[in-house]
């Protein structure tokens, strides 16, 4: 039963089924390649194109690499951190954060990634092609650009970012004395007149 549960924890969507001809000295050979997304619905995310000859055969295939190849998706809350653009290939996806509420606005390849994810608020436009196979991969570069910090930043209390801000003035504060006493170094001193010089003057 173990087993069973780890498996059924990810969550499977076919993207794309192309059926494949080769010409043989036999006759033709048909097979098909699946184009499938895997996600566990809690920031795992992962893509895999199975080739077999049969369907079934070939979603096992993909499925079985898309989860030895999952993405950790960084997230606040139900969205993403911040606004993403890539281009791919003739691909390009653009995803930025939404509120609370708004819902997953997305295309039939970005959807499939963005809610295997488990995001469930996001913006998202699709530019360049209409290829489901190079959207996927797009949105998923897009995804693996995201910064982990970013969500951190964004997590912080009020109390936090004045403890920023007021170390951030502590640090300036040094910073001006200290360039201040350099400053101060590089004067030259009123030196007091030698022998010498008092009575025939400066060499």
């Amino acid at each position: 039963m173990a087993e069973y549960n780890t498996e059924n924890e990810f969550e499977e969507k076919i993207v794309q089924v192309n059926r494949v001809s080769k010409k043989t000295a036999g006759g033709n050979k048909i097979g098909f390649s699946v184009l499938v997304v895997v996600g566990d619905r809690d920031g795992r995310v992962g893509v895999g194109l199975g080739k077999a000859p049969g369907v079934q055969d070939a979603i096992k295939k993909g499925a079985t690499y898309a989860k030895k190849h999952l993405l950790i998706v960084p997230m606040v809350e139900t969205t993403i951190p911040h606004e993403v653009f890539i281009k791919r290939g003739a691909a390009k996806v653009l995803l930025k954060p939404a509120a609370k509420g708004t819902g997953v606005i997305a295309g039939g390849a970005v959807r499939a990634v963005v809610e295997a994810a488990g995001i469930r608020d996001i913006l998202s436009k699709v530019l360049g092609t209409s290829n489901q196979a190079s959207n996927v991969y797009a949105t998923l570069e897009a995804l693996r650009e995201l910064r982990p910090l970013a969500s951190k930043e964004k997590v912080l209390g009020k109390e936090d970012r004045k403890g920023e801000k007021e170390a951030s003035k502590l640090m300036e504060k040094d910073r001006q004395s200290v360039n201040k006493s350099q400053k101060n170094k590089t004067k030259p001193k009123n030196q007091p007149k030698t022998k010498k010089e008092s009575k025939n003057g400066p060499k």
